[in-house]
């Protein structure tokens, strides 16, 4: 018999949730199969058979679990049942009719596996699905409108606009659901309150006019996906810019450890997620040294990975600032609150075209609320003011990203 035990998921974490069984009690496992899932309170992480054999699980789906505790066992002398249940079964022999012909034998029934969670799952775009995770919409709900039956966007955010009645459902009911904690959410329970008691936290305001980035985006879209394989997206334009404007102000990159000040000369950008668990931020590294396709595969892959619940624990630790996007969720302004021990955090929202003033004429643009949070501690009202009209500067004359000046003043070297 081989012990299968919790395994040390990190320093500070002496306890983990079992999510689910993989394998279930009697099933022959082979060496490294994935047996169970565990839910830490920083990421959620698999665990994998150590020998092949017949498992027996020690521990129910649910339970919260000491690291070092018995997971399951395995008895390894046990031999593989599957070899004999994969041998196919002798084809009957053809019967004779009444006629004295043989009939032909009628086709074996192979059982078809079952379909997997993504195939049976209703269809939906990345960001429908990620709004339908965190808002907890039942899909019988959401009209859709995509091709195929799709569930767009503004499917799921006409669905939590206009509540109707699901058809069948009894009026005025008065049941109540009781649904235990994950480690996950007792965490961010914990940072949020722990943000809002520990920083003098702030926010300043802004607005940037979008359309130099979509006019950009328009044309360049196809050639980059060609050439990168990726779309262009906001967020690599808002991670340039923040780069910039963070060197630029050192202290909006900065935290408080004691008595001192850290400083960092390079910017890791930690970009919250909604996952089906809960907001969880992985972390670009070194994000200033990266291009705009490196940027975007980046946010892609670790997007990908949050909605899978893959994310490892080094992929969410750290970061020096933090960028939120509520604008996916239909969100036009919003104080995001501070990531510790970070100091700031960037939101982006809601493009929403607005008549505003352009050289005395009234003029239309898409447009978008800029919001900064920051510990004034740390951060005066002038650096964190400064940093957000920078942000909005680059943004709006998206060749400024190249360099970050105007290309001519920096030939002329003004």
């Amino acid at each position: 018999m081989i012990d299968i035990k919790v395994p040390t998921v990190g320093e500070s974490i002496s306890e983990v949730t079992l999510l689910k069984w993989t394998k279930k009690d009697g099933d022959y496992v082979d060496r490294d199969e994935v047996i169970a899932e565990l839910e830490s309170e920083k990421a959620t992480f698999e665990v994998n058979a150590e020998k092949a054999g017949t498992i027996k699980t020690a521990a129910k789906e649910g339970d919260t679990l000491k690291i070092g505790d018995l997971l399951a066992t395995i008895d390894e002398t046990a031999a593989k049942q599957e070899k004999a249940e994969a041998k196919a079964a002798p084809a009957p022999t053809p019967a004779p009719s009444s006629n004295g012909n043989a009939q032909p034998a009628a086709k074996a029934t192979t059982p078809q596996p079952a379909a997997s969670p993504a195939e049976s799952s209703v269809k939906a775009s990345p960001v429908a699905s990620a709004i339908i995770a965190d808002k907890k919409v039942d899909t019988a709900s959401i009209k859709p409108s995509g091709a195929g039956g799709k569930i767009m966007k503004d499917d799921v955010l006409a669905a939590l606009s206009n509540p109707g009645r699901t058809p069948g459902a009894a009026m005025f009911s008065r049941d109540e659901k009781h649904e235990k904690m994950s480690n996950l959410r007792k965490t961010i329970s914990r940072r949020l309150v722990e943000a809002k008691n520990s920083t003098a936290m702030l926010t300043t305001f802004n607005e940037v006019d979008m359309k130099p980035i979509m006019d950009l985006r328009t044309k360049y879209k196809e050639a980059f996906n060609k050439k990168h394989g990726v779309n262009l997206g906001f967020m690599s334009f808002f991670t340039k810019a923040a780069c910039y404007a963070l060197q630029e102000w050192p202290s909006v990159n900065a935290y408080i450890d004691g008595d001192e000040l850290i400083y960092h000369n390079y910017c890791d950008i930690s970009i919250a997620v909604s996952a089906p668990r809960g907001l969880v931020v992985p972390v670009i590294r070194n994000a200033e040294s990266l291009s705009m396709a490196e940027i975007e595969k980046k946010v892609v892959e670790l997007a990908t990975k949050a909605r899978d619940s893959k994310l490892t624990i080094e992929e969410m630790t750290g970061g020096t600032f933090t960028i939120t996007n509520g604008g996916v969720f239909g969100s036009l302004m919003s104080t995001p609150i501070i990531n510790i021990p970070q100091s700031a955090i960037l939101g982006m929202h809601k493009i929403q075209e607005r008549p505003i003033a352009i050289n005395g004429q009234v003029v239309i643009r898409p447009m978008m609320y800029l919001a900064l949070s920051y510990d004034h501690r740390i951060i005066d009202g002038r650096e964190s003011v400064s940093f957000l009209v920078r942000v909005k500067e680059l943004l709006e004359n998206p060749e400024l990203l190249l360099f970050g000046k105007d290309p001519v003043k920096t030939l002329l070297e003004l």
